[in-house]
């Protein structure tokens, strides 16, 4: 049996040396989930994903950070956070699996990683990394803390390419920006941040989580914010990447988008609260603008979602809306944004699709955006709208595969709507009308696929799995074999040759999270889920 070794310092020379080789996963299914094996393995929400926070017990803090971190930090354990907290000066901050952050209400505690900075918050399945209130169980709410903020060096249409992120005093280690797209931030993975977000005034912010120019070689994937003050995810400028992200009872916007943000986004899951809207304004699941002013600034605002379900405050249909309530629309695209949304699910909205403004229309007959193969499920007629006429509605919307007709009887999920504080199961049931559908052949996907295939000539095991120090892969292959082991951005971090059936592969060195394993020879190619942890 052949035994591969390879050290830390190997893997970070061939995630170097070797460019990103996929984002997209390429889906027969549309919105975020597939069709139920009623295992694990077909919801990437299992084991890390918390949907009753406000009555979990996450113990008392052992250690207060308060002071700003200029030199390379670990932390671990249960960590009280007072303040505003800047990484900054280089700095990288580490933060173990399974560590919990407890953020002080009194001094709206925020995590602040500056320009040139980087944190390394890898979480797992099992032991993700907790940002949550300081408060007492029956005590908690949106709001409680400031929240998670990444800034980082990438474009954004500002003028001059550098800002200041809003929700916080302006000074040089508050600012946004620079030339650099390859940008790398650090990680973000398996985490949860709740309670957050504190909405200062109108328009002047802290979300749950803030991306302000982050760039593409920042890894951020299964990310959940709950119960945010504010937005759960906004991302001012920018090209990061991000997958797996659950948007979970937040007061304002869902996904909001600006100032040129050009990322990708595949599987996202965003279910509202009847009760939480933002009142000092109106709240939406997607919101997007290329700026304030609805400017022609380069670069864009044009970030391409894919594969992602939407349950609005209305649910199923069946629930009543309050008195004052200030839910406006799914999609809310303005200000000549050119964001695009593929494959997707949307239901328990009052309103659908809002694109408003001459700009913004001319984005969309120009291709520039695109809303295709989407299915808007039990709106009521004229409820997925633009504010064009009727006759410019006509034009795109069947044309591109989008469908407002089909009911969520048809769609046909597994557990979408049970009672809120209770985990759902977004997947789809056999039959449904959204196990097919979906589509990638538009050019905003470009040709960049994972390398997943559909060949079934090729047998492979690889065990144990869920793995600790080494793994062992067998296959039926006659010649040799390809082994890529490659993060869940697509991004390679091992390349070597299998030379016989059975080899045992060294992957101590690895950082705890999820893998995808893409073995091939000249005629076929497998891909395979690994769990390191």
């Amino acid at each position: 049996m052949k035994k591969i070794y390879l050290s830390l310092a190997t893997l970070l020379c061939a995630a170097a040396l070797n460019a990103q080789t996929g984002f997209w996963e390429e889906t027969a299914y549309r919105g975020a989930f597939p069709v139920t094996d009623n295992t694990n393995a077909t919801d990437w929400t299992a084991g890390w994903a918390n949907f009753s926070p406000e009555t979990t017990n996450y113990g008392t803090p052992t250690q207060t950070v308060e002071n700003n971190i200029t030199s390379n930090t670990t932390w671990s354990g249960i960590i009280l956070l007072k303040n505003k907290v800047y990484v900054k000066n280089g700095a990288t901050l580490t933060i173990e699996p399974g560590t919990i952050i407890r953020g002080d209400k009194a001094t709206q505690a925020t995590l602040i990683v500056t320009r040139g900075s980087k944190i390394h918050a890898a979480g797992t399945v099992t032991n993700p990394i907790i940002f949550t209130s300081n408060e007492s169980v029956g005590d908690r709410a949106e709001g409680d803390w400031g929240g998670v903020v990444i800034l980082g060096n990438a474009k954004n249409n500002q003028p001059g390419g550098v800002a200041n992120i809003e929700g916080i005093a302006p000074t040089t280690d508050t600012q946004f920006g620079g030339t650099n797209d390859e940008d790398n931030s650090g990680v973000l993975s398996f985490i949860r941040i709740e309670f957050a977000g504190i909405p200062f005034e109108p328009n002047k912010e802290i979300n749950g989580i803030t991306f302000g120019s982050v760039g593409s070689q920042t890894q951020v994937d299964h990310i959940q914010v709950s119960w945010s003050g504010d937005d759960s995810f906004e991302w001012f400028g920018g090209t990061v990447d991000a997958k797996y992200l659950i948007a979970y009872r937040g007061l304002d916007d869902d996904f909001d988008t600006d100032f040129g943000f050009r990322g990708r986004v595949q599987f996202g899951l965003i279910i509202r609260d009847k009760d939480i809207s933002d009142a000092a304004g109106d709240s939406n699941a997607f919101e997007s603008d290329n700026d304030a002013t609805g400017s022609s600034n380069y670069p864009m605002t044009a970030p391409v979602f894919s594969n992602i379900t939407i349950v609005g405050p209305k649910g199923n249909g069946s629930i009543a809306l309050p008195t004052g309530e200030k839910f406006e629309k799914a999609f809310r695209l303005r200000r000549n944004t050119a964001t695009s949304v593929f494959n997707s699910l949307i239901t328990g909205w009052e309103k659908g699709l809002s694109i408003e403004g001459a700009a913004t229309e001319d984005n969309l007959t120009a291709d520039s955006m695109v809303i295709a193969n989407n299915l808007f499920i039990n709106f009521d007629p004229g409820t997925v709208t633009v504010t064009a006429t009727p006759s410019f509605y006509a034009t795109f919307f069947t044309q591109d595969g989008n469908d407002s007709t089909k009911t969520i009887a048809q769609v046909n999920w597994v557990n979408l709507f049970p009672a809120l504080g209770t985990k759902p199961d977004a997947r789809l049931n056999s039959g449904s009308v959204a196990a097919t559908g979906a589509n990638f052949t538009n050019t905003k996907f470009g040709n960049d696929f994972l390398a997943v295939t559909k060949n079934e000539d090729i047998n492979v095991s690889v065990y144990p799995n869920p793995a600790n120090n080494t793994v062992t892969i067998n296959t039926n292959m006659d010649d040799e074999a390809t082994l890529e082991i490659l993060t869940l951005e697509g991004k390679v971090v091992k390349s070597e040759v299998l030379k016989s059936n059975s080899t045992e592969v060294n992957v101590s060195d690895l950082t705890n999270g999820i893998y995808l394993l893409n073995i091939s020879n000249s005629s076929s190619r497998k891909a395979i889920k690994l769990i390191k942890h």
